[in-house]
């Protein structure tokens, strides 16, 4: 969305905007429209809904209007060589770090489960590999010890959206190159399993905390209390050493809910969700569903 506002903003020459169908959204599973498809009609750009980008109908379609160059940013679907090939000067990717790091899918969990303090943006062209195209430009981002993913991501989209436009406008005027990547600096960031949300309290305090930073505000990191499961929030180091057992409970303190981690670590998890209800600060949850110290969290 602000890539598609700043091409607005920037006059950028707007031949079709190709997003995904239609879904249902919300409790009553209502069909809404995405908030591009929205902005595109608001402006009069024609909008285009293909449930698969495959297919030589489709392919042909897009081949109609003329563009010289494509746009892809957060599409969901793996783009087949035909459709590329459309375009003579290609089909630009905004990519969420510093390529060739973090290759895939999920590269922000992934810098932050790493505890990466620096990731950034590549407009890239995009071929048939997994984000192994030439970078046209980057940019590097910080990431402060307490961002969450909402918070880089939001990061990512504005600076994105801002080298995108600048890109663009110099890509096809002709004022700068790609340049290949060096693939023996390449790591991957594959896609976040479920499995890897639940927390093990035996890994070190600050590997639990970036794992509950990397899925902030979604999907959220979470643990078994009575077989209830609580997603936690707002994570940070406690400074005084334990001799608890992982995952015991040692208090309640004004930055939350203080849990000893592996390698007698502890931290502090300041907001909590029981499945079914909202987020709610871990003093307020243990007001209605105590947690008694020396409790343990599986």
């Amino acid at each position: 969305m602000p890539s598609l506002r700043k091409l607005m903003e920037r006059k950028a020459e707007l031949r079709l905007v190709i997003t995904q169908p239609d879904r249902p959204s919300g409790r009553g599973r209502r069909i809404h429209e995405s908030p591009v498809k929205a902005l595109a009609v608001e402006e009069g750009v024609p909008v285009f809904q293909p449930e698969s980008i495959k297919g030589g109908e489709v392919i042909e379609k897009v081949r109609a209007y003329g563009a010289e160059c494509a746009v892809v940013v957060a599409f969901g679907q793996i783009l087949p060589q035909s459709f590329l090939d459309v375009f003579p000067l290609g089909a630009l990717n905004v990519h969420g770090s510093l390529l060739p790091r973090y290759r895939g899918a999920a590269p922000v969990q992934r810098a932050i489960l790493a505890g990466e303090s620096l990731t950034g943006i590549s407009i890239m062209l995009l071929d048939a590999g997994m984000d192994t195209g030439p970078v046209l430009s980057q940019k590097e981002v910080p990431i402060g010890p307490k961002d969450t993913f909402g918070a880089v991501y939001k990061n990512l989209s504005e600076y994105g959206a801002q080298l995108l436009a600048d890109t663009l406008l110099d890509w096809t005027a002709g004022r700068i190159s790609a340049h290949a990547q060096d693939n023996s600096l390449a790591t991957s960031a594959l896609p976040i399993q479920k499995e890897e949300l639940r927390i093990d309290w035996n890994s070190a305090a600050k590997d639990i905390i970036n794992k509950v930073r990397a899925f902030d505000p979604a999907p959220g990191a979470w643990f078994f209390l009575g077989g209830k499961r609580v997603k936690c929030f707002g994570a940070a180091p406690f400074p005084l050493a334990v001799k608890s057992a992982p995952g015991e409970v040692t208090g309640i303190a004004e930055c939350g809910l203080v849990v000893a981690g592996g390698c007698g670590q502890s931290l502090c998890i300041g907001e909590l969700q029981m499945e079914g209800q909202r987020r709610m600060r871990a003093n307020e949850f243990s007001r209605g569903r105590p947690i008694q110290r020396g409790s343990f969290l599986e």
